[in-house]
This record gives C-alpha cells, sequence and structure tokens, in this order.
C-alpha cells in the first residue's frame, strides 16, 4: 500500500480518537463543575434527546455505526438521573408550549428516536414503560414499505465481509482496500464524505449494487433493522408512544426541489395517518444539521401543518428564546459516551454557547 494511503488512513483514525478524547474529558469537566456549583445558573427548561438504536452491546470489532447504539443501562441511568434533577418528561410535540408558558417553571426532557428500529420494541420500550416516560418515534416510510435501504448499515456490512471495495460513483469508479479494521474504518470515512457530494439517490444505488456483488442483500437489512406496518399499528396504540414523521426516503431536504422537499413531507405523514388514523403531529429532519435543514424546510413543515420539528442542531430550550416550533434543537444521547457525567455535562449548555447550535459535540449527523 502507498505510504500516502497509509497516513491518510492513520489521519483519520487520529482525528477520530482525539476528538473523542477531547470531548468526553471536557463534559466530565463541566459535569465536575456543576455538581460543585461553580457554574452559573442558566434559565433552561426544556431538553430534546436524540437516540437512534437502544440494544446490548455487540461483539464486533468494526462498528463504525455504533454512535447511533446506546445500550439500555445508559438509557435507564439518564433517565434516572434527570429524574432526580427534578425534569418531567412530555412527548416533543408538547414542549414548546410547556416552556414558553410563564407561568410554568418545570424543566422538561423529551424523548425521541429517529428511524423506526425493532430494538425501540425489544429494549427501549420496556425502560420507558417502567418509568412511564413517553417518547416519540419518527417513521421513515421508505424503510417502513421496505421500498429505500439504509446505506450507513448497508456500508457498515459490506466493509466488514469484504477486503476490497470499489464503488461506482458521480466522479468515477473508485477503489478502497479494506483488510484490516483500521483500513475500513478510513474506507468508511472516505465513502461516508462522498454521499453530501453525489446525487444521494445515485450513491445509495451503488452501494447497493455493490453489497448486492458481496452477497449482501440492502432490503433484508432493512427487513432485519426496522418495524413494518403491523408492529407499528400496534405500537401506536401503546399510550405512551407517538409516531413522527422521518420523510419518505430518508433524503437530505435541503438538497431537493421544491416538488420532492412537498412530497417527501407529507407523504411520510400521511403513512403515519393510514396506519393511526391520526395525522402526525412532529417531524424530524434526516441529518438534521444546518446542511440539511433550513429556512425553507422549516417553513415548508409549518405549512404542512406538523406543530414541532426538530434538527439534530444542539441546543436546550429556554422560555422566550426565539426557537421556531419546527426548528427544535436536540442533543445526542451517543454511544460513544454512555456515561451520565457526560449527559450532566450537556445539560449546562456551556458546550453550546460559543459556537452555537451549528455544531454538536456529540452528533451523528
Amino acid at each position: 500500500m502507498p505510504i500516502q494511503t497509509k497516513l491518510t488512513q492513520y489521519r483519520i483514525w487520529c482525528r477520530h480518537a482525539a476528538k473523542w478524547l477531547a470531548i468526553r474529558g471536557g463534559l466530565e469537566l463541566l459535569s465536575l463543575a456543576s455538581r460543585f456549583h461553580l457554574l452559573p445558573q442558566n434559565n433552561y427548561k426544556g431538553v430534546i434527546f436524540t437516540l437512534h438504536h437502544v440494544r446490548p452491546g455487540s461483539d464486533f470489532s468494526f462498528e463504525p455505526n455504533s454512535y447511533l447504539s446506546v445500550t439500555p443501562q445508559f438509557l435507564e441511568a439518564t433517565i434516572a438521573s434527570l429524574q432526580k434533577k427534578g425534569w418531567i418528561a412530555a412527548h416533543v410535540d408538547d414542549l414548546p408550549r410547556l416552556v414558553n408558558d410563564p407561568e410554568n417553571k418545570n424543566r422538561y426532557m423529551a424523548f425521541t428516536l429517529d428511524d423506526g428500529y425493532r430494538d425501540n420494541v425489544d429494549y427501549a420500550l420496556p425502560v420507558f414503560a417502567r418509568h412511564n416516560i413517553p417518547f416519540t418515534i419518527f417513521i421513515t416510510s421508505g424503510f417502513t414499505d421496505r421500498s429505500r435501504t439504509m446505506w450507513w448499515i448497508t456500508l457498515e456490512e459490506l466493509l466488514r465481509k469484504t477486503d476490497h471495495l470499489t464503488l461506482d460513483l458521480d466522479g468515477g469508479e473508485q477503489s478502497f482496500r479494506t483488510r484490516t479494521n483500521l483500513e475500513k474504518r478510513a474506507a468508511f470515512s472516505l465513502v461516508s464524505d462522498q454521499f453530501d457530494v453525489n446525487n444521494e439517490d445515485a450513491f445509495v444505488s451503488a452501494l447497493n449494487k455493490a453489497a448486492c456483488r458481496a452477497g449482501i442483500d440492502p432490503v433484508s437489512i432493512v427487513e432485519r433493522e426496522t418495524l413494518d406496518e403491523a408492529a407499528l399499528r400496534d405500537l401506536s396504540a401503546i399510550p405512551l408512544v407517538r409516531l413522527g414523521a422521518h420523510t419518505v426516503s430518508h433524503v437530505n431536504l435541503a438538497r431537493t426541489d421544491p416538488a420532492r422537499l412537498a412530497s417527501e413531507i407529507k407523504r411520510s405523514g400521511d403513512l403515519i395517518e393510514t396506519l393511526t388514523g391520526d395525522r402526525p403531529k412532529s417531524f424530524a429532519y434526516p441529518y438534521g444539521g444546518k446542511r440539511a435543514a433550513g429556512g425553507r424546510e422549516f417553513d415548508a413543515v409549518a405549512q404542512a401543518g406538523y406543530d414541532a420539528a426538530v434538527t439534530t442542531c444542539p441546543g436546550l430550550l429556554a422560555a422566550g428564546d426565539g426557537t421556531r416550533p419546527t426548528a427544535l434543537p436536540r442533543i445526542s444521547l451517543n454511544g460513544l459516551y454512555q456515561n451520565t457525567r457526560c449527559v450532566e455535562g450537556l445539560l449546562t449548555g456551556i458546550p453550546f454557547r460559543s459556537r452555537g447550535r451549528e455544531i454538536n459535540p456529540v452528533s451523528e449527523d
């Protein structure tokens, strides 16, 4: 292998490791300072948590999507920690009203889970039920009807299985050597970067073709990972659960034309209404950062009639802070930081003040 390629791989690994250590250390220090009352008081009244998978840890040595998974034990510990501090659980679409009520001095937490994974029922639901915690699962209708595949999981499984990856993307054919975990992680990072510069539909198609050549069925991954219509219908009957919309194809809405933008927003809500009889009140933007959701998208979701919509831009909610109901910030419960002290550090709000809401120190998107 060329020395330059090997150096690139090491740089990618070192960059991720350094970022992880710096963030974890900083959050631990903020938690400690908060416990000893060394930080100024804040006026935050609301926090929305982002989750994806809730499930036991795996034994895979190569798991680049591990940041999207937390254990049931960590989720339970987080809930217990916040309840002890007086936070009250609420549905995300009720949060803007509760936070902006000047007579209401309570602090509220809302739990949201993106994509509609089966483990949300197997492992998250029992935890929420034990603590009587309402929560919202955002459903991508293309996953539910198996018309769209999950490129990040397809890529992970493809790299885990193969020693060499070739993709035919917009810029031409690209090849990656993937024998070692270091090579696989570098390839995952480099290919993921291509997602932002290629046509998304073409990117997903190219990745699916590579997976099929390697004997991996991308549709079977979606069937294995996500809830089908029958399961969602049963889930919606549980009082603690609300279903929100998350587009049809999990596309970056900021990169769509107006017609597709409107269609993705409306049709994802149509599925939920068909399954439950009720129009969903909340919406989640796929990827959710500033490059995936902005003023145009916020307006479109409001015009579609949603009461609330969540981004992945980090932040907490305070009364009268000017946050639009269709541009709500969230904090990630991230698999790389499964420690309640890290959550305490985030709840100080300090990690978000200097840089604004465009950078999430533990973002998955």
